[in-house]
């Protein structure tokens, strides 16, 4: 996961969600330019694809159908919300 701020990291709701999604690790690290973050960002890809793990998938297929229409009702619902302009 890559953030381009720092702050983006410290709202509770952030924290909470890092927490609850323990497969996601947040490295810390700053970078020159954005070419040196991109130089780091492809060499760790081609580490990773040296030393492939394959992902075992965990979750039951209701399960999967069942928050693909939650979020399809949340995103209906958005949608459908009056905008203040």
């Amino acid at each position: 996961m890559i953030a381009d701020n720092y702050a983006t990291l410290k709202p509770p709701e952030v924290k909470r969600w890092l927490l609850e999604h323990p497969r996601f690790h947040i490295t810390e690290g700053g970078f020159a330019s954005v070419e040196e973050s991109a130089d780091t960002i492809i060499a760790y890809l081609a580490e990773h694809n040296r030393n492939p793990k394959r992902y075992v998938w965990k979750a039951k297929g209701q399960e999967i159908l069942r928050k693909i229409r939650r979020a399809r009702q949340a995103v209906a619902r958005t949608q459908a919300a009056p905008q203040n302009v």
